[in-house]
């Protein structure tokens, strides 16, 4: 039985596009595949002909040709390098595990090598990893299930009659949807398909309408159970469950603020979301009605996330609950086949390798360079400068902001992470202003939702927004991406605002963690 839901073929559309947009022309593409292959295929044909530990030698070779080099000079050739093959379209996923060979290869020997596998193994077996796939396959299973189409009606009828209420129907559903489903591409994707029409037909702005669909959709990134947090915990050693309950208060915040940004707008403009007419609106017993329906999924939602947060189940576990739970909601949903059940394997299969392929790579990379002296130089140019903690913070997370117009999320948090939190947690966070800071102990856990909210800002960044070019294949013809690009300009300018206050009041993140967590947090 084919999938009824308009949004189930996104998880595995955008895994195979790889989330990467093609920059420049194949011509130049496959003019830098050349440049790199000759000098592989030459090695290789060295390895043949002569012996490694005879005497004989070849007459050129690349191995240790960069052994000595600065580690100043090597981080302008390796990430140099990195930058020059991202714009010219390659994967993110390989690019840096190709680069680490290579310049493992190129400053110290073949025998270097051999630091690969330490590098990776501890991934490959890392059990708190276990829970980004069973996430995954939840998430698709309620896709499936058609829960996307099904939540934004719920919520758009109980909206409809305020102004702007469509709009904001788009932002809760995409908040609850975050807390159910958690792929950024799902969401937007299938909220565009269902919510943008209903809002053009209805005359609302199209930079309302445009925005509040990205901006809701991002919010899978920071509100749990999210992949990206999952990630983080295992790179900064931090709980999975603290995290996740450092996420929520941002989450609802970021949620609250968009709310109220398009609601004000439409009360001081009715023109730019006006309400349903009074024939569309339904009574009280319909919205329960609607309510009831949504019990089963909600449920599951809140079943998975009270048993992370209240110590009874391991964010793992809790995952392997909502996987069998996700089943059980469509089968309620009458959508559990085994057409659905395999659509979502295969889905959560090519989600999961490329996550993983990115993070063993970028592991890589990252671990030589480090090797090689690189979190000492990052850490003496920017403690060098002789700015304050929090100007510090403030520089990261510009580089941040900027990374993200141009990277994946995981390979930003691969590749900064590891260099950045080191400086962070040294660093002693007292407070501006006269407000309270950040505790020694809790640096790393507000670093790591400050990080999350700072992501939001990468999916809509242009010029490579993903948000953006997820929303742009199903927007009408007659809407120009500069428009898209436009809309996202407020939003932006509000998930700025909420990243200040959760540098400027830390206990919008650390409130919940110490409340759940008493002796762990705080």
């Amino acid at each position: 039985m084919p999938d009824q839901n308009p949004g189930a073929q996104t998880l595995s559309t955008v895994s195979s596009r790889g989330f990467y947009p093609r920059s420049v022309s194949t011509l130049v593409l496959m003019l830098l595949l050349v440049l790199i292959g000759l000098p592989i295929l030459w090695e290789l044909i060295q390895a043949v002909l002569f012996d490694p530990y005879g005497e004989a030698r070849p007459p050129f070779t690349l191995e240790g040709i960069l052994a000595g080099t600065p580690i100043n000079t090597l981080s302008i050739l390796m990430f140099g390098s990195l930058l020059v093959f991202l714009m010219a379209g390659m994967p993110l996923a390989f690019v840096t595990g190709s680069l680490a060979v290579v310049f493992i290869y190129m400053v110290g020997d073949r025998n270097m090598l051999n630091l690969i596998p330490p590098r990776v193994f501890p991934m490959m077996t890392n059990y708190q990893l276990s829970a980004i796939p069973l996430f995954i396959f939840m998430a698709s299973m309620l896709e499936r299930a058609g829960l996307i189409d099904e939540m934004f009606d719920v919520v758009y009828k109980w909206l409809g009659g305020v102004r702007g209420g469509l709009a904001s129907a788009a932002i809760i559903a995409s908040t609850i949807l975050a807390a159910m489903v958690g792929i950024i591409a799902a969401a937007i994707v299938t909220m565009g398909i269902i919510a943008l029409p209903a809002m053009l037909k209805r005359n609302y702005d199209h930079r309302i309408a445009l925005g509040s669909i990205m901006a809701g959709g991002t919010l899978g990134i920071l509100i749990p159970p999210s992949i990206l947090a999952i990630i983080y915990a295992v790179v900064a050693q931090e709980s999975v469950g603290e995290l996740y309950a450092g996420s929520v208060f941002p989450g609802l915040l970021l949620s609250g603020t968009y709310v109220a940004y398009v609601s004000l707008r439409c009360l001081i403009n009715p023109r730019l979301g006006p309400a349903l007419p009074r024939e569309e609106r339904v009574g009280w017993g319909e919205k329960l009605w609607l309510l009831l329906k949504m019990a089963a999924p909600l449920g599951l939602v809140i079943a998975v996330l009270g048993a992370i947060f209240l110590g009874i189940a391991t964010p793992v576990e809790a995952a392997g609950i909502g996987s069998l739970g996700a089943m059980l909601v469509a089968a309620l949903h009458r959508r559990l086949s085994v057409e659905s059940v395999a659509g979502a394997c295969v889905s959560t299969m090519k989600s999961v390798a490329m996550v993983l392929w990115i993070m063993f790579g970028a592991t890589v990379f990252v671990g030589f360079y480090v090797l090689q002296g690189g979190q000492a130089f990052v850490s003496e140019m920017i403690l060098g400068t002789g700015l304050g903690p929090y100007m510090i913070l403030t520089v990261m997370m510009v580089i941040l902001i900027i990374l993200g117009m141009f990277l994946d999320w995981v390979g930003i948090l691969l590749l900064a992470v590891p260099i950045f939190l080191p400086i962070v947690v040294a660093l002693p966070f007292t407070g501006l202003l006269g407000l309270p800071g950040v505790a020694e102990q809790d640096v790393a856990l507000w670093f790591g939702v400050i990080y999350l909210v700072n992501m939001q800002m990468s999916f809509l960044s242009p010029p490579f927004g993903y948000a953006i070019f997820f929303l742009r294949g199903v927007t009408p013809d007659h809407i120009p991406t500069s428009e898209l690009i436009r809309a996202t300009l407020p939003f932006l300018a509000l998930q700025l605002f909420v990243l200040t206050l959760c540098i400027l009041f830390p206990e919008i993140v650390l409130w919940l963690p110490r409340i759940l967590y008493a002796g762990t947090a705080g």
